[in-house]
């Protein structure tokens, strides 16, 4: 994986943890020459991710739509600034610059980006690995609503096993390196028709 995207909060939180490890995040990328591919804010956990990175000589490519580029939150460090239409057009182009999906601490627009790849990846419109970084236990409570979920089979279990959880980031890495697809779903053709 050379380039992956990571899906955290545009606000920094409350713990000093989630800080850190989001440092060291940015850290390891430019340690593995990895490019991160982010909302390409300058403040937030995302912005203390980008800065490690940008610290270190570390190449970044930010995303971000117009009217959130107009409200100056926009990281004016990173090699390459992609400015999109809207939210979902800043989603795609994430994705299409991606080989990997990290999700990090955040509120709802990361759960909202969690939700919409991982959904992608069980409609087999992509066989990318995604990881879930689970800070001091920042996921647990989604960890368990999502086996809810294959309780009352409403998610299958293989589609859960899909995602990759961690609560270091060398381990999670580790296992998005070695990361196998679930195979294409059978309904859908080569074309992802």
């Amino acid at each position: 994986m050379k380039r992956i995207a990571v899906f955290c909060g545009s606000s920094l939180g409350n713990s000093e943890t989630i800080i850190e490890q989001s440092k060291h995040l940015g850290k390891l990328f430019v340690e593995r020459d990895i490019t991160l591919v982010y909302g390409a804010a300058r403040i937030g956990i995302m912005g203390t991710v980008a800065r490690a990175v940008i610290n270190g000589n570390g190449k970044t490519i930010g995303v971000i739509p117009e009217f959130l580029k107009t409200k100056e939150i926009v990281n004016a460090n990173l090699t390459e600034l992609i400015v999109t239409k809207n939210m979902h057009d800043r989603k795609i182009i994430m994705y299409d610059k991606s080989d990997g999906f990290i999700i990090i601490p955040g509120g709802f627009g990361t759960m909202d980006e969690f939700f919409e790849i991982t959904t992608w990846g069980q409609l087999g419109l992509h066989s990318k690995p995604i990881g879930i970084l689970n800070t001091n236990g920042y996921y647990d409570a989604l960890i368990q609503q999502c086996n809810v979920m294959v309780e009352n089979g409403f998610l299958k279990q293989e589609n859960l096993d899909a995602v990759v959880i961690d609560s270091t980031i060398e381990g999670l890495l580790e296992k998005m390196t070695n990361y196998v697809p679930l195979p294409k779903p059978k309904w859908l053709n080569k074309d992802g028709l």
